[in-house]
């Protein structure tokens, strides 16, 4: 990741994962389940999550809405895409609600948490699969 990517995340409110991200550690994460259970999984987690609540789930559309109420405000959104009957896709976009210009890293710590609990929680078979 070179210097001028680490400024612009470092200066930015949002976070999102994606398939071909310049940070590892922010790619697309598969796992080894159902589309169904992952949506269930996922679903699961955030409701353990203190300070997150799920305001709409779109299960056609593969995506859930989540407000984050602490330790800051933030919006999540979930993408979950199957890729293959028993191979399912997980990606989120954060975006903080703050006046700076920065959210001093925290969309990503909240990103890099939630894929820290579901990788423990779920069968992770790895990142971005396009490389």
């Amino acid at each position: 990741m070179s210097f001028l990517n680490k400024v612009k995340d470092f200066f930015s409110t949002h976070q999102e994962t994606r398939e071909k991200h310049y940070n590892p550690n922010l790619q697309s994460h598969y796992y080894k389940l159902t589309y169904k259970k992952a949506v269930q999984s996922v679903k699961e987690l955030i409701e353990q999550t203190p300070g997150m609540t799920i305001t709409s789930i779109s299960e056609e559309r593969g995506e859930m809405s989540v407000n984050i109420t602490s330790p800051r405000k933030a919006f999540l959104v979930v993408t979950i895409v199957s890729v293959r009957p028993i191979e399912t896709a997980v990606d989120f976009t954060v975006t903080t609600d703050t006046f700076l210009p920065t959210d001093f890293g925290y969309s990503r710590k909240v990103i890099l948490n939630l894929y820290s609990k579901l990788d423990k929680k779920e069968n992770f078979i790895g990142t971005s699969r396009s490389n």
